[in-house]
């Protein structure tokens, strides 16, 4: 691990020690439900609405089960919520049917569920199974990775490989949480609040003449 990745690591442990998801669950299936929504959707927005849908299919057999339009009324307002909402109800059945009614704890399996791609794959590895290297390549994460140095480009694919390179897999997943929480309170897109920085000895554009 070179020094500039340790101190970044370093820094986003101190300012924040609990490197937890953002999106609310209890069980499996529900994170996996959780993170689908999530996209293109804030983890805000999701937490208003996946206990409601939680309380009325309780169950990854009653999930399963659903009518997929019942569900449409339920994630309406996290967006594309027909595509959501049949991958939902798919996902769930095949959790069923070839899985064992368990989520998956490898990136080959995952990825044939509906819905399903790396960015939300990692994230399952990382938060159900404490897989190392597991890099959740989030909008955040392009973000501030391109923006301190630590990746090129906006591929999340590409991304994800660049800082598999440079990260310990031990620290992965965590630094994707952090990562996170730091997009959210200092390093927005639009309005980064660079003199609370506390990454800016690190970050390229802060540091740029």
């Amino acid at each position: 691990m070179n020094e500039k990745v340790a101190g970044i690591i370093a820094a986003l442990k101190e300012r924040y020690p609990q490197s937890v998801c953002a999106l609310h669950y209890e069980k499996d299936y529900e994170l996996m439900i959780a993170v689908r929504l999530s996209a293109q959707c804030t983890d805000a927005r999701v937490n208003l609405v996946t206990p409601a849908l939680f309380a009325a299919y309780p169950t990854l057999e009653a999930m399963a089960q659903a009518p997929v339009e019942a569900v449409e009324e339920y994630v309406k307002t996290c967006g594309f919520f027909r595509q959501k909402a049949k991958d939902i109800v798919g996902a769930c059945q095949m959790l069923l049917t070839q899985y064992g009614g368990k989520v998956p704890g490898t990136m080959e399996e995952l990825l044939k569920l509906p819905g399903v791609g790396r960015k939300t794959a990692n994230l399952l590895l990382g938060d159900l199974y404490q897989v190392p290297g597991s890099v959740v390549c989030d909008t955040h994460c392009i973000r501030i990775c391109g923006r301190l140095g630590l990746s090129q480009g906006k591929d999340p694919e590409k991304v994800e490989q660049q800082l598999r390179k440079i990260l310990p897999p031990e620290e992965s997943s965590d630094f994707c949480h952090r990562i996170v929480l730091f997009g959210r309170d200092i390093c927005t897109a639009r309005s980064p609040k660079c003199q609370e920085c506390p990454l800016g000895m690190f970050c390229r554009e802060h540091n740029a003449p």
